[in-house]
């Protein structure tokens, strides 16, 4: 697998100074962490799960969850796992090497007792699969889940990745979030290889008070969802080697016909690209709106400024925004070697090669490590290169 590597070579070549490097479910942790980009979930309910799981490895989706828990409804529960087991006993078929040409693949779980179950039903087909996003996550319920993935990693004789979601009341009220954290904190780092990523669970955060954001707005603009963002970050997204990467809440809105408000649209995305050989500014904005992305690019960006890398994705179409947003562009490249260069040498400051910004060697550090990682994955964008153009490659390609 490679982020755009569902591009022609000679797109890629155009729009990459760095092209994305390969890497497979076996890769470092850090790596998979880095990479899971747009997380597409997905009922397992669906009939053609394993046809949508190709589909969507062929349009540069990466990792993808097949959902048993609030994505079907509670009577669903029987039939979608059988129907999982099926599906991927068919789709572990037409992999002789179950490490590359499929997403990275995870099962959302409703209680503990079903990743032992499933994974052992699953057979040979569990060769496909990374590991189990833990819903509902707490101080409380965490070490239940934590115990059934060993238990699973030990019968199926592979590595197997802990997703935990944070989205229970416990977390969004004030007189109790301090000490689920700390709670949840101790709990991942006893597991520590085991959690690839911690998930943010924004719509059941809002359901606590009866809140739901609207197109038009992020959840950074919701000051009770913003806060608890704040705060997880704070507590297990930190730098210090103790942090864990935190993946951004999910976009809940999706393409429509007709839309009754002219959308606000940033300027920048489109602008420059005008008379690329990708497509026109005014092709990419046509786009932008018919795809209903617009709040979804200005959130994806707060998220990167609040500490969060990846997203979940209930769309297809969410993913390539994501993807485009997560390239590094030229100028975060030379920043963050000329950080670390300077950091080897001594530390100090010096000016940006774009002479736009002062690089502090040390306090700049950790941030420079981040976007090589990424680099490493998403590749680095040519100096001409602009979001818009990497959007519409996606769209288009």
């Amino acid at each position: 697998m490679r982020h755009f590597g569902h591009l022609a070579d000679d797109v890629r070549g155009r729009l990459f100074l760095e092209q994305p490097r390969p890497f497979t479910a076996q890769s470092e942790p850090a790596v998979l962490a880095t990479a899971l980009g747009g997380t597409l979930y997905s009922p397992a309910t669906r009939p053609a799960l394993a046809a949508d799981i190709r589909k969507q490895a062929g349009r540069g989706v990466v990792s993808m969850v097949l959902c048993l828990e609030d994505a079907i409804a509670d009577h669903e529960v029987d039939a979608g796992e059988r129907n999982l087991v099926e599906q991927l006993g068919d789709l572990v078929n037409d992999f002789t090497d179950c490490t590359q040409d499929h997403p990275l693949l995870f099962i959302r779980v409703r209680a503990a007792s079903q990743i032992v179950d499933l994974a052992r039903r699953l057979g040979p087909a569990a060769a496909l699969l990374s590991g189990f996003v833990l819903p509902k996550f707490t101080a409380e319920s965490g070490g239940a889940y934590l115990a059934a993935l060993a238990a699973a990693e030990a019968a199926t004789g592979r590595r197997l990745f802990a997703m935990p979601v944070l989205e229970s009341p416990e977390l969004a009220h004030l007189e109790t979030r301090r000490e689920q954290l700390f709670g949840i904190a101790a709990l991942l780092a006893e597991h520590r290889d085991r959690i690839l990523a911690v998930r943010l669970g924004v719509t059941d955060l809002c359901s606590a008070y009866g809140l739901r954001r609207s197109p038009d707005l992020t959840a950074y603009d919701v000051a009770l969802v913003a806060a608890v963002i704040g705060d997880v970050v704070n507590v297990l997204g930190r730098a210090d080697g103790t942090g864990y990467t935190v993946t951004g809440p999910v976009w809940e809105y999706f393409p429509v016909q007709e839309r009754m408000f002219k959308p606000q649209l940033r300027r920048t995305p489109f602008a420059e690209a005008a008379g690329t050989a990708v497509a026109s500014g005014e092709e990419v904005r046509r786009r932008i709106i018919e795809h209903d992305l617009d709040g979804l690019i200005r959130e994806v960006e707060l998220d990167r400024a609040n500490g969060l890398l990846g997203k979940t994705c209930i769309h297809p179409s969410h993913v390539p925004a994501v993807h485009a947003l997560s390239v590094v562009t030229h100028e975060e490249y030379c920043d963050a070697r000329d950080i670390l260069r300077q950091e080897q040498d001594g530390g100090g400051v010096l000016r940006s090669a774009y002479t736009n910004k002062m690089n502090e060697a040390r306090p700049h550090r950790a941030w420079a490590e981040q976007v090589l990682r990424r680099a490493w994955v998403f590749g680095v964008a040519r100096e001409d290169v602009s979001f818009a153009e990497l959007l519409s490659a996606c769209l288009c390609g």
